[in-house]
């Protein structure tokens, strides 16, 4: 068999499962198959400690696999796809069209915000501005393709919408304002000088054969979930235990109102709940009785929280990263305020 063959049967292997993957997805969603957890706390509380998290694990994962398994792959496909050398050219000045490149593909080029730090130093470094980089850094954690995929299966597809709008201004805003201050001014000056001295030096990039191409991206996916699923797993454990014993007059009386909304956005951000475990988290906590404004500002607090902010310090200055910060902390709290009262759920 010549190697012409060996691709085109790879290649139709590949094409199939992705097919299959979509077909599952799609069909779930025909048959209105909820891929949220079933198990009530009535159904938790009485099992022996032990057995809580292997019967939520169970409860979830027979539920939610359909949905993780097409968000991977399509996080994957789009990594790969998705022409970053138009992102660095487009996105290098702080003109209109930066910014929307940022805010449409920043949530299909990474998940969460540990692997966004690297991808906003690439784009920095390669000389984009100032503003559309700091967009681009917050827009994927608060709204990219498995938040928002799981957010709508889990909670609701009214949350996921404003989640994503809420997202993307508040990632526009900071961008717009850091691109005028001058510590922002100061680090897109740094960058672009540096990348200016190497722009004479043209690579063509050659693409490989399709096959291996759709073999990275599944690759990806797979790093993907390596580098999440364990956190998400033990973060599921942690939510089987506040499903089964967190009593909901604590949550009633804490995470309602304009302080729990303050309370959510603390709890949200800077303390750092992992990538797709705020969402479950939050989904138990609403159960409970958090009102909606809280939990949309809970779930908005994963472009502020402390970790990604010390990676991202190593390549923006301090004050760019305090300033971005405070923005993403306030428009959470105005935006979980806002859709509290216009849902009456405040």
């Amino acid at each position: 068999m010549d190697e012409k063959t060996k691709r085109a049967i790879r290649t139709g292997i590949i094409l199939a499962f992705i097919f299959i993957v979509v077909g599952l997805l799609v069909y779930s969603r025909v048959m209105a198959y909820s891929f949220a957890p079933q198990l009530k706390q009535a159904d938790l509380h009485g099992l022996p400690l032990w057995q809580i998290p292997i019967a939520y694990l169970i409860d979830y994962f027979s539920h939610g696999w359909i949905c993780l398994l097409f968000a991977f792959t399509v996080a994957g496909l789009i990594y790969e796809f998705v022409p970053k050398e138009a992102i660095t050219k487009y996105m290098g000045s702080s003109k209109a069209l930066g910014y929307g490149l940022a805010l449409v593909m920043a949530p299909f080029l990474t998940v969460c915000s540990c692997t966004m730090v690297p991808l906003f130093g690439g784009v920095l470094y390669a000389g984009a501005g100032i503003g559309p980089a700091i967009t681009f850094l917050l827009m994927a954690p608060a709204a990219n393709i498995l938040t928002i995929l799981l957010t709508g299966e889990m909670i609701s597809w009214e949350v996921a919408g404003v989640r994503i709008i809420a997202s993307a201004t508040v990632a526009l805003a900071a961008g717009i304002i850091i691109s005028k201050t001058p510590w922002g001014k100061a680090v897109e000056k740094e960058h672009q000088i540096a990348n200016a001295a190497s722009a004479s030096a043209k690579i063509e990039i050659v693409k490989p054969p399709l096959d291996e191409r759709l073999l990275a991206a599944l690759k990806f996916a797979g790093y993907l979930a390596k580098q999440i699923l364990p956190f998400f797993l033990l973060g599921l454990i942690a939510v089987s235990y506040v499903s089964a014993f967190l009593p909901e007059d604590i949550v009633g009386a804490y995470l309602t109102g304009v302080a729990g909304i303050l309370i959510a956005s603390v709890l949200g951000g800077p303390l750092y709940t992992p990538t797709l475990v705020e969402v479950v988290l939050g989904k138990a906590m609403w159960d409970l009785g958090m009102s909606k404004g809280a939990l949309l500002s809970w779930l908005m607090g994963q472009p502020y929280d402390v970790a990604n902010a010390l990676a991202v310090s190593r390549i923006a200055k301090w004050k760019v990263v305090l300033t971005y910060m405070f923005i993403a902390w306030i428009g959470s709290v105005i935006f979980g305020l806002l859709y509290g009262f216009l849902t009456g759920s405040l």
